[in-house]
């Protein structure tokens, strides 16, 4: 047998939530590192020549400062303003580009999440046996397996890169100045891409990984979801008697209107059910009690201390009291057969009251459609 204490069944919605509200969500370092190197590479690619080209103009600028404008304060701050109008631009354009990816790599996986939970302080973080749990358990190899495959991939990668670029590194300086410079710049770009995107295997290794250690923290034991359960829907004991208690009050309003009712239709040793109509409203009959066994037999009673006429239709009172629920009116397809019910019942008053000749017997074949016999 399977013990309970191990965690083998899925994390609940309420579960998800409350650690999600804690800040425990799957984060993965790798992504978010990959994204805002290979990022910055490619912007570095985009406006690397722009940046380069404003750092060569500002340093030509102040390189050819004369004696008199050195000793100027005016000329210095003139100086910073141009060499700030120049470089901020393609500058700005860089790092705005890399906080982006930043941004997108921290809430890639896991998706946004705003919480102060994470921000408190745990003893646990600082304790030292909690520490090296940390370092020499299952999670602290695999970082130390990730640290070793970086420095493995990026050393191949930047081995390749210095094979590649070797011949065109060798030759920059039978270019012409200064474009030998740029194209410094667009080998360095070059093969800083390269050297991040040797990366992405380390991420995509990574995310999984995350997710998956994410959703094994998030198990939860039998007895943690059977807890959880019952402190979101209630105890079933205590549910139960609130259900009772919930049935009495109910009952307790049903027998108030019975003596409000036209008739009482039964099925003579379970079901009784009253009904009361308006002649002089629009609406259906209504249903406005019913009951079984021992509130059937109830139902009775009080139709009987108010004269109430008790007819037996075992067909009738089921479908009524299958299809019908208090102070509702019944479904149409009854309609016919309560009619005869309460024509019946008017005759028998009629007749009682010295009005109108004896009626025939309600005929013990009233017209409920199949689908409404239970």
């Amino acid at each position: 047998m399977a013990d309970s204490s191990e965690k083998t069944e899925d994390p609940t919605a309420k579960k998800k939530s409350d650690t999600r509200r804690k800040g425990q969500i799957a984060r993965s370092r790798e992504l978010s590192t990959t994204l805002v190197l290979v990022g910055s590479a490619i912007a570095f690619l985009l406006i690397g020549e722009r940046i380069a080209s404003a750092l060569f103009q500002v340093m030509q600028r102040t390189f050819k400062l004369s004696r008199d404008e050195s000793y100027d304060f005016n000329h210095m701050f003139q100086a910073w303003g141009y060499a700030f109008k120049t470089i901020s631009v393609p500058v700005l354009f860089f790092l705005l580009i890399a906080m982006i990816a930043g941004i997108y790599g921290s809430i890639a996986l896991g998706g946004y999440n705003f919480t102060w939970q994470s921000a408190k302080p745990k003893a646990n973080k600082i304790n030292p046996l909690a520490g090296f749990k940390r370092m020499f358990g299952v999670n602290g190899l695999v970082e130390l397996l990730k640290a070793i495959a970086k420095f493995v991939v990026v050393a191949s990668a930047a081995y390749i890169a210095f094979i590649v670029f070797q011949d065109e590194a060798l030759h920059l300086d039978m270019e012409l100045y200064p474009r030998n410079l740029f194209h410094a710049m667009d080998l360095l770009a070059w093969a800083f891409l390269f050297l991040c995107c040797a990366l992405i295997p380390i991420a995509a290794f990574d995310v999984p990984f995350q997710t998956w250690k994410h959703d094994k923290e998030m198990k939860m034991t039998k007895q943690e979801v059977k807890d959880e359960r019952k402190n979101s829907e209630g105890d079933p004991l205590v549910k139960s008697r609130i259900r009772k208690l919930q049935y009495q009050a109910a009952a307790k309003r049903m027998m108030q209107e019975v003596p409000k009712a036209d008739v009482i239709v039964t099925n003579p040793t379970h079901y009784s059910v009253a009904l009361k109509y308006d002649k002089n409203g629009t609406t259906a009959p209504i249903m406005v009690a019913k009951g079984t066994d021992e509130l059937a037999m109830h139902i009775r009673k009080i139709a009987g201390a108010h004269g109430i006429p008790i007819i037996s239709s075992p067909p009738l009172a089921r479908a009524i009291f299958h299809t019908t629920e208090a102070n509702n009116e019944i479904p149409e397809k009854l309609f016919m057969a309560v009619a005869q019910v309460l024509a019946y019942v008017y005759q028998v008053k009629s007749f009682k009251s010295g009005k109108g000749k004896r009626p025939s017997p309600l005929s013990k074949n009233l017209p409920i459609p199949e689908d409404m016999r239970y």
